[in-house]
């Protein structure tokens, strides 16, 4: 009987370090915004217990957390409008965080495979999707043009799959690679196609589906640990946990906090000297650094935002400012009106600065004669 009891709990034992999680990182402590990535993946819950996954987010999210807030910084211009272009066209706004993975939002990446743009296409891709792709212009490289591509394409990979992180792996590898795992694992579940043994996708696909759910738990974390916030001097001990965005005067903190998925306590913790919760100037405030990516994308809403003037011209390029270029000298140029330029690039004034690119609405005529 001594013996038994031996073995019995010898063999307990085994089954309880075989069974328990290798990882003391748990997806609702650290990452509570984890269930709202997987749901507009299709992820399963039970994928937050994969010890593979949890291992990747232990050994990535620090070099990921300083590329996604250098991605941001890039990109922080052209956020607003490819979120909207993506919520208006059926794919979640959460695949924005795929165009960070690809890019890091640089207009004119290019990859060591000759894949252009912030949606990375390949020359035979972006032409089937339509976008023009030659050597005096190439329309991957334009915001709204690769934007829509991409969302075609997403739309297009989703209903053949089925799943969300499925068109995000067949995004990467292929239609024809992902046809081919499911048909070998004999199941489309993320944890069994991911993993690193069994190999079912490239070692890029795995690591890329991984990367691209934790930026955007990253991104959409609604944590931020109160406690740390000191009454004096707040902003200085929080380090790199805060950062200063603009806004305008009338802009009201409660509302802010609100679009940005946090509580209204917390915010107006960080900003004591704005006294009832109201910006009455046109002024920075401090919010957390996770909220940064939101703060860009949903600082409006919609309804506030300046009714634009309507947009005739049936295509856009881009034009990058050279010194003592004007809006008046640009829209010239391009046979374009000043006012649908500020429109398309959400300008507040006529200020423009060197090295930007500009989106120009165009005629077909004047696009086909800037593309010869």
């Amino acid at each position: 009987m001594y013996f038994f009891l031996r073995m019995f709990g010898a063999f307990f034992a085994m089954h309880l370090l075989t069974t328990a999680p290798l990882h003391a990182l748990t997806l609702e402590n650290n990452y509570p915004s984890y269930a709202y990535v997987f749901h507009e993946f299709d992820v399963d819950e039970s994928y937050r217990y994969d010890d593979e996954f949890l291992a990747f987010i232990e050994g990535h999210e620090k070099q990921l957390k300083v590329f996604y807030a250098q991605s941001l910084q890039r990109g922080k211009e052209i956020l607003p409008e490819m979120q909207g272009l993506l919520a208006g066209d059926g794919v979640s706004d959460l695949f924005i965080y795929l165009s960070m993975v690809e890019s890091g939002f640089s207009l004119d990446a290019v990859s060591p495979k000759k894949a252009v743009g912030l949606w990375q296409f390949m020359p035979a891709t972006a032409r089937h999707y339509d976008l023009t792709v030659c050597n005096s212009y190439d329309e991957r490289c334009d915001m709204q043009s690769a934007t829509l591509a991409a969302i075609a394409y997403l739309n297009k990979l989703h209903q053949q799959f089925g799943k969300w992180y499925l068109a995000a792996m067949a995004y990467n590898c292929g239609e024809g690679c992902v046809e081919r795992a499911i048909q070998k694992a004999g199941t489309d579940e993320l944890s069994i196609l991911a993993d690193d043994d069994l190999r079912y996708v490239p070692q890029e696909t795995r690591a890329y589906i991984k990367k691209i759910l934790l930026v955007a738990m990253i991104g959409e974390n609604q944590t931020f640990d109160v406690a740390e916030v000191q009454n004096d001097g707040m902003n200085q001990t929080q380090g790199d946990k805060v950062i200063q965005v603009e806004v305008q005067n009338g802009t009201s903190l409660g509302q802010l906090a609100k679009r940005l998925k946090m509580q209204e306590e917390t915010l107006l913790a960080l900003n004591k000297e704005i006294k009832n919760g109201l910006v009455s100037k046109d002024q920075t405030i401090t919010i957390p650094i996770e909220k940064v990516y939101a703060f860009y994308l949903r600082q409006e809403k919609p309804d506030e935002r300046p009714v634009a003037p309507t947009i005739h011209k049936s295509h856009m390029i881009t034009h990058p400012i050279h010194l003592g270029e004007t809006l008046e000298s640009i829209a010239k140029q391009y046979d374009a009106d000043k006012d649908e330029i500020k429109a398309s690039n959400h300008l507040k004034d006529a200020y423009l600065t060197v090295g930007d690119l500009l989106v120009i609405p165009v005629t077909q005529a004047t696009f086909e004669r800037v593309s010869q």
